[in-house]
């Protein structure tokens, strides 16, 4: 599942990346110290509700009808209740649409962080089934890589940008959500204008829990045995970010990360949350393997001076040994 963000670059997971809003790089907390993370893990995130990703008309007599539609029901919206009844599932939907009987349901939803409700009929189609015309996501995956964990709060982030989406781009909804060891198998190298991909499988090893899903990072739980034999590395003040070298560390095979050498070749003293710097693949053996940056390295931590930085967020689409990086306080202070 490889899903383009926009023209200029792409989230680097299975699953889409929405911008985020600026966050001052300033903090009175750094430094601090993390476990480095640059291993990769599985996501299993279920919606808090269902989202609805396409509305189709379907063909009902001598017409084509669409009743969500007709309803006021748009792409993007979340449906969490129908006469009263919590909707988690794709089927729990099927199940009173299609049992309707063509009487009208009061749909809650939300919609741009507001609560809606919207009266919507059920139509018969050819086959005698009641539809509403409205297909749904309930749930979503994909693989990612730690960026670090902090054992004093006993939480770890990754990616760097929040999981949305395919095919509306907007952030998912988290009901529930499990994060799980995963090996990497194969790499499909990015070449221009085509953005590649680390691919493999989950493990049954649960690293946690996923607590938070936002612009800027997955947060959540996990095994306090992770972090054995892990590096404990100072977190790096904004100001300490400069252009030159860096290395970046990630997974392109099996369950563990090496370093690479990456250059910084801009910094973004605006405060961008996803885009606090600009960086360049320059470690050989990395580029032969993966032509650069691909999807699923979204996460993979950056260290500069022996100071945790940031991660990788973003490749450029045309230019795939080039990317965004995101400051390491930004996705710390995010959770608070």
């Amino acid at each position: 599942m490889n899903f383009f963000k926009n023209f200029l670059s792409v989230a680097l997971t299975a699953i889409i990346s929405i911008s985020a809003t600026a966050i001052p790089c300033n903090s009175g907390e750094l430094p601090k110290y993390v476990y480095m993370g640059g291993e990769p893990f599985g996501l299993k995130m279920y919606a808090d509700g269902v989202m609805i990703v396409n509305l189709e008309s379907y063909y009902c007599g001598n017409k084509y009808v669409c009743p969500a539609k007709n309803a006021g029901l748009k792409e993007s919206d979340v449906i969490k209740e129908i006469n009263g009844t919590e909707i988690t599932s794709n089927e729990i939907l099927r199940e009173i649409t299609t049992g309707s009987d063509g009487n009208t349901l009061e749909v809650t939803l939300e919609r741009d962080g507001k609560t809606l409700t919207k009266q919507i009929t059920p139509v018969k189609n050819m086959a005698g089934t009641y539809l509403i015309g409205a297909w749904v996501r309930d749930s979503s995956a994909g693989i990612g890589t730690v960026t670090y964990y902090d054992s004093d709060k006993a939480y770890f982030a990754g990616l760097g940008h929040g999981i949305c989406d395919c095919d509306t781009a907007k952030l998912m909804p988290l009901a529930t959500g499990e994060a799980v060891v995963a090996q990497i198998s194969s790499v499909t190298k990015s070449t221009s204008g085509s953005p590649g991909s680390l691919n493999g499988y989950f493990s049954d090893r649960i690293i946690g829990n996923i607590t938070n899903n936002c612009d800027i990072g997955i947060y959540g739980t996990f095994d306090n045995s992770l972090t054995e034999n892990k590096q404990k590395l100072q977190v790096a003040d904004f100001s300490e970010i400069k252009k030159g070298e860096a290395t970046v560390y990630t997974t392109v095979d099996g369950d563990s990360p090496k370093a690479y050498s990456i250059e910084i070749t801009r910094v973004n003293h605006n405060g961008n949350a996803n885009e606090s710097f600009n960086l360049k693949v320059t470690d050989e053996e990395l580029l032969s393997k993966t032509g650069g940056i691909v999807q699923g390295m979204s996460g993979s931590p950056i260290v500069q001076d022996g100071k945790l930085i940031g991660a990788v967020t973003h490749v450029f689409v045309n230019s795939p040994d080039e990317g965004y990086g995101i400051y390491i306080g930004n996705m710390m202070r995010n959770y608070e």
